[in-house]
């Protein structure tokens, strides 16, 4: 996949809840390069669960998607892998392991992060998947270590890259850490130095100039931007232009925040299934730092219906208009949710 980073820089991490086809498409007109689902887990699709395989739903403007998958049976894991290749077809970018979600539910059943323990295991997985999907690139994502303090990356991205990984991404976090503190971008150069498949850096790129220091000091292939994307698709033009070496585009204005949130809550009320509830977390992203959002909040938890939400954000507007125009014209551009009071 060396050729295929170089031209595919800028990824949008998976993300529960969050990486949905509302998301994705307007992280992808805003420069996202590779879009990922949210986590599937490989066992709720051999049960055949609707709910489940309505992940794997295309979004607005996406030719491929990233499918990144969760379980820890070796044979479930190449089974429902092999589903998804079948199912997908060119639609498919590449299959994507988890091996480094730390929630409780997640790790707490051996998925996730709890493969990192076991990296027989973990190399097992990939194996397994690789084998089933033989034309397909397999690749995974884990963090800095498990244990706080025991680094373990390097040499587990060297497991996973024998047993047929094209391409790993790092989290600079250890497991343990969950999302406090700092990531530390110097296991992603470790990792790059240790393996000669491509590398995805991860953690705390809050901003296109992030963007462009993680690659100029790791080495990395590619930047995965996860939580700083929430409420702030911009990130990714931002990010585009650091790269490119341009200025980075204004930041959005009060207007645009708002205008973008609401096609945000209009693509959630055409997506199948009522995930209308889902702008909730949403919308308080968008309007994080803006006069009024505090009040807002408290009242985006009550929408039910686009109607709801829309009125709510005509208030808020309304009412942060006249703040600013009282108070001075404050910076109205998205703060990124990767800060560690989260």
């Amino acid at each position: 996949m060396q050729d295929y980073f170089k031209t595919h820089q800028l990824l949008l991490a998976p993300m529960a809840g969050v990486t949905d086809e509302a998301l994705r498409t307007l992280c992808l007109e805003q420069g996202a390069d590779v879009t990922y689902t949210e986590m599937v887990s490989a066992k709720a699709l051999s049960f055949a669960n609707q709910k489940t395989r309505h992940l794997l739903n295309m979004a607005e403007g996406e030719d491929q998607v990233a499918v990144q998958i969760f379980g820890h049976e070796p044979e479930v894991m190449a089974r429902e892998a092999a589903w998804v290749a079948q199912t997908m077809g060119q639609k498919l970018a590449y299959l994507d392991v988890n091996m480094g979600c730390p929630a409780r539910k997640i790790a707490g059943k051996g998925d996730g992060s709890a493969l990192m323990k076991d990296p027989e295991l973990a190399a097992r997985i990939i194996a397994s998947i690789c084998a089933a999907v033989p034309d397909v690139p397999v690749t995974c994502k884990f963090r800095r270590g498990y244990y706080q303090d025991q680094e373990t990356a390097p040499e587990f991205a060297k497991r996973m890259e024998q047993a047929g990984a094209a391409a790993v991404a790092v989290h600079g976090r250890f497991v343990q850490q969950m999302y406090n503190g700092s990531a530390d971008w110097g296991v992603i150069s470790r990792v790059r130095e240790a393996v000669s498949v491509p590398v995805i850096g991860n953690g705390d790129v809050r901003s296109g100039a992030d963007a462009l220091r993680m690659v100029r000091e790791t080495g990395c292939h590619a930047v995965m931007i996860a939580r700083a994307a929430e409420g702030n698709p911009w990130i990714f033009a931002q990010a585009k232009a650091a790269l490119a070496g341009q200025p980075e585009p204004p930041k959005p204005t009060l207007d645009e925040r708002v205008a973008m949130a609401r096609r945000h809550a209009w693509l959630l009320s055409q997506r199948e299934g009522k995930n209308l509830v889902r702008m909730r977390k949403h919308a308080a992203w968008y309007m994080t730092g803006l006069p009024g959002a505090s009040v807002a909040r408290g009242k985006f938890n009550q929408c039910v219906t686009l109607e709801d939400f829309n009125a709510v954000f005509d208030e808020l507007l309304a009412y942060a208009h006249q703040f600013l125009e009282a108070h001075g014209s404050a910076s109205c551009a998205p703060q990124a949710q990767g800060s560690t009071d989260l």
